[in-house]
């Protein structure tokens, strides 16, 4: 048995972050169920700061996240680069478009509203004017995030702390023994620690039940995204990331190919989350609804997990049933770009430290993040 001080399950990118600020005040084991870290959810997102998704908690943590993905990591990589988003509205949208500016603009200073001239000006193949895209708003300070590099740094500041970040450690039992939580791998190996943290992604609800924890009712929604070739005739690296106003499509350069999302939602099973052929194919039509593109070739595709709870903004505290069970879960969509304001209010609502000032100025208090509002909204559903 290996004893620690913390004991984190989850290595994607909320489990390597809180166990980064977790391991300078004790013994911290970190245990990621693949064989590689950030296999699930960190690994399959579309990696931008931005404004444009989420509740005002959401938006909150975001700005708090920024000063750190500002930074270079302890091996000279840089977390992120600047690079812009635009929010696109057809006629319908425009109303769609009003209400995200309005909820923008107290977390950004770079904020451009555009007519349908400007926004041809910035991406040319969006199908502008008549019954397509009118107008717009372009965020300046949106960020494009590297998350192996944010992978890679977090797990560095484990190991300099003291820490392990072990791969190829699923866990398949969990009982209270004592004072401590034991998790039990697949391959035998035992884990304590008195703090269990449950940042298992979209199986933190099982991960709860080996426990005999009572789950939050967290949902995990299949979202795909499909690669095909730029326009050879089109200079696409600077292009923003582009969102529609209202959820239903998003297009992205990479690496001198573009990406693009159907905004899908399906419910799903916790599981390695596989791309199907309608939502391959809405995704292409989505593509050549909003732009004068032709999807002749998709040379890749791939579809991951965004795990919500009721109200759809994250969870961080112990559980009210089960002393020294944190929870950690329900990162949806926003979790690389709020992982350091996770991280920060983990540390300090397992460490008992104070709430982080910056946090607070943000409008996020620990009560929005708090367990108990799921229970009451569980319970009053």
């Amino acid at each position: 048995m290996q004893t620690a001080d913390f004991l984190i399950v989850g290595g994607g990118i909320a489990g390597v972050s809180a166990a980064a600020r977790l391991a300078p005040h004790g013994r911290t084991i970190l245990l990621e169920a693949e064989d590689s870290f950030g296999y699930h959810s960190s690994g399959r997102s579309a990696t931008y700061y931005h404004f444009g998704i989420g509740k005002s908690v959401v938006r909150g943590m975001t700005a708090f996240s920024r000063s750190h993905f500002e930074t270079v990591g302890a091996n000279g990589t840089a977390l992120s680069r600047s690079s812009s988003a635009l929010f696109i509205a057809p006629p319908e949208m425009l109303a769609g478009l009003d209400a995200l500016e309005a909820e923008m603009r107290p977390y950004s200073d770079g904020l451009e509203r555009l007519d349908a001239d400007g926004v041809r000006g910035i991406v040319p193949v969006l199908r502008c004017g008549g019954d397509g895209i009118v107008a717009a708003v372009l965020d300046r300070t949106a960020r494009r995030l590297d998350s192996e590099a944010l992978q890679q740094d977090y797990r560095a500041a484990i190991k300099r702390a003291g820490g392990q970040s072990i791969a190829n450690a699923r866990v398949v039992a969990v009982a209270r023994e004592g004072a401590s939580w034991v998790a039990t791998t697949a391959a035998g190996e035992r884990f304590a620690a008195p703090v269990l943290v449950n940042a298992a992604g979209a199986w933190c609800d099982e991960i709860a039940h080996l426990a005999g924890v009572a789950p939050l009712g967290l949902q995990p929604l299949r979202r795909t995204i499909i690669v095909f070739d730029a326009p050879p005739d089109q200079a696409t690296g600077d292009w923003p990331f582009t969102k529609t106003a209202v959820d239903d499509f998003y297009m992205l350069p990479e690496s001198g190919r573009l990406l693009a999302c159907p905004v899908d939602e399906v419910p799903s099973e916790p599981t390695d989350a596989q791309p199907e052929e309608y939502d391959i194919a809405l995704a292409a039509a989505k593509v050549e609804h909003y732009t004068s593109l032709a999807v002749r070739r998709i040379s890749h595709s791939w579809a991951g997990l965004r795990t919500f709870t009721h109200d759809r903004v994250p969870v961080a505290g112990f559980a009210p049933d089960a002393e020294g069970f944190f929870w950690l879960a329900g990162q949806g969509g926003y979790g690389l770009q709020t992982a350091p304001a996770m991280a920060a209010a983990t540390e300090a609502l397992i460490t008992g430290g104070d709430w982080p000032a910056d946090l607070a100025d943000w409008g996020v208090d620990q009560a929005d993040l708090a367990v108990e509002r799921i229970q009451i909204g569980k319970a009053s559903a």
